[in-house]
């Protein structure tokens, strides 16, 4: 579901009518090849490697081309491939093509992954190969790929530069950054490549390999032209803008700098005509270590846990707040018995650092909470009554794949394109926002409106809506009806159709 503090990236707010996934004729495109992919995350250099990678210190000459780091690191580069057993619906047992949070994406997103390879796609029966890229790195055999690319599998197929195919294990996956890890027992003494320490700059050239299309080792060159990229697919979306020619199957692959280091995982691309217009997103060398780390010690990505609901700081807010500039998080509630309010915080607090460490808005306070582990005490300053306040914090853990770190930043169903928030007197539910050419904007939904009735029900939070969508999709029924406040207090019932799966 999309949330309150859903930060608009200029590209996605300038594009979001045509925005899909890659291996189709849309903006906003997987990389993954034999069916569409999804999403990814950031990282920093992971404890695996057990040799020494090649090599890395000389500069590719780029007046003379790329030539001897791409010499250097393509053979750490593998196609991955997965064959996935059909259901008895016709559909995979596994989730390729959809993201973490499918439910967040733009409706012309779910009618691409439905009619391109995605949950409630029509499929033929028989096995499917889903196909995309890894690399090795560590000697011993770890390799890195998207998890879309993996889906639910258990096992995977890696080709190698030099054309043999080995057997590997699927390690951990985390479907909230995309990423998973994977391990061959084939061997060893395998090239691999590192991820880099420090992160690119912008204007900095990449290299990235990998697989489109099956054709195996494919080399493509850019540079990078933005950082902190936030795609809307989840709160922990902070991709690098790479404008390089990325197509379908390199989901998964690595992008390098000059000196034969990783510093992104390629995902998606930005596309109106469904082939590669040299615009492409890679999950960050940095969130990467942090998450190939957890995966190789435990299987699984843990994550700390505040336990509230927050909202953006708009400008009037924070003036009506006394706040010096619009910035933080506004708590919509700290919910009963997590760590937030056993610490004393409560509705109508902004919390504006942690650790220190200033807290831009909803989605920064997300990422900066689940970066932390569970159990750690986390100092957390917040206004309340115009003055600063710190309070302890012992995190707790992130409970559920849907959760926020935070908490939940909005509960609402984002599948009919609204974004919530509590009302201030807690009569009915707030729309903090509609996105175009969803089925609330069709019905005239704005802004400013508030929810009082789903189906008949009182609603007085988020969750409430959510729930009451859920589960007339539940019963299969086609629409839900609300009972919505607009200007100078006039009510009026509004039907909304409800979307399919997919």
């Amino acid at each position: 579901m999309t949330t309150p503090d859903h930060v608009q990236s200029p590209l996605a707010t300038a594009h979001r009518r045509r925005r899909r996934f890659l291996g189709s004729a849309a903006a906003l495109t997987l990389v993954m090849g034999g069916v569409a992919g999804a999403t990814l995350a950031e990282a920093q250099r992971p404890a695996l490697a057990l040799g020494q990678p090649a090599e890395m210190t000389a500069r590719s000459d780029t007046a003379s081309g790329f030539a001897d780091v791409v010499a250097r690191v393509k053979p750490a580069v593998v196609a991955v491939l997965v064959t996935r057993t059909p259901t008895a619906t016709g559909g995979t047992e596994s989730r390729p093509s959809a993201l973490p949070d499918a439910d967040q994406l733009p409706p012309q997103v779910r009618e691409f992954m439905r009619r391109f390879g995605g949950e409630g796609a029509e499929r033929e029966q028989g096995p499917t190969q889903a196909l995309g890229s890894g690399f090795f790195i560590s000697a011993d055999g770890y390799v890195v790929t998207n998890q879309h690319v993996v889906g639910d599998a258990t096992a995977a197929k890696l080709k190698l530069d030099d054309g043999r195919e080995i057997d590997a294990k699927v390690v951990g996956r985390d479907a909230k950054t995309d990423l998973a890890l994977l391990k061959t027992t084939d061997g060893g003494g395998f090239p691999f490549v590192p991820l880099a320490r420090e992160a690119p700059r912008v204007g900095d050239w990449v290299v990235a390999i990998g697989n489109p299309f099956g054709l195996g080792g494919t080399v493509t060159a850019g540079i990078v032209s933005a950082r902190g990229r936030d795609l809307n697919a989840n709160p922990y979306d902070d991709y690098l803008q790479i404008d390089a020619p990325i197509n379908q199957g390199n989901s998964g692959g690595p992008s390098f700098n000059t000196r034969g280091e990783v510093v992104g995982v390629n995902t998606a691309i930005y596309s109106p005509s469904g082939g590669s217009v040299g615009l492409g997103f890679a999950i960050p060398a940095a969130t990467v270590q942090a998450v190939v780390n957890d995966l190789e010690t435990a299987g699984k990505v843990t994550r700390g846990y505040l336990g509230v609901q927050v909202q953006p700081v708009t400008k009037e807010i924070g003036e009506a707040l006394r706040l010096k500039d619009a910035h933080g998080a506004l708590v919509d509630q700290a919910e009963a018995d997590t760590p937030a309010a056993k610490a004393g915080l409560k509705a109508g607090d902004v919390i504006v650092g942690v650790n220190g460490e200033a807290v831009a808005d909803a989605r920064d306070l997300t990422r900066r909470i689940g970066a932390l582990k569970p159990g750690a005490d986390v100092q957390v300053a917040y206004v309340r009554d115009g003055a600063e306040r710190t309070a302890t914090v012992a995190l707790g853990t992130l409970p559920g794949d849907q959760a926020n770190a935070a908490g939940r930043q909005e509960a609402s169903p984002a599948r009919l394109g609204l974004r919530l928030a509590p009302a201030p007197d807690g009569q009915g539910v707030v729309v903090a926002g509609v996105e175009p050419d969803s089925p609330a904007s069709g019905k005239g939904l704005q802004t400013g409106d508030v929810i009082l009735q789903v189906d008949g029900t009182a609603v007085s939070k988020p969750q409430d809506v959510a729930d009451l969508v859920a589960a007339a999709r539940g019963t299969g029924r086609p629409a839900v009806l609300m009972q919505v406040r607009g200007g100078q207090d006039t009510t009026r019932f509004v039907g909304i159709a409800l979307p399919k799966s997919g």
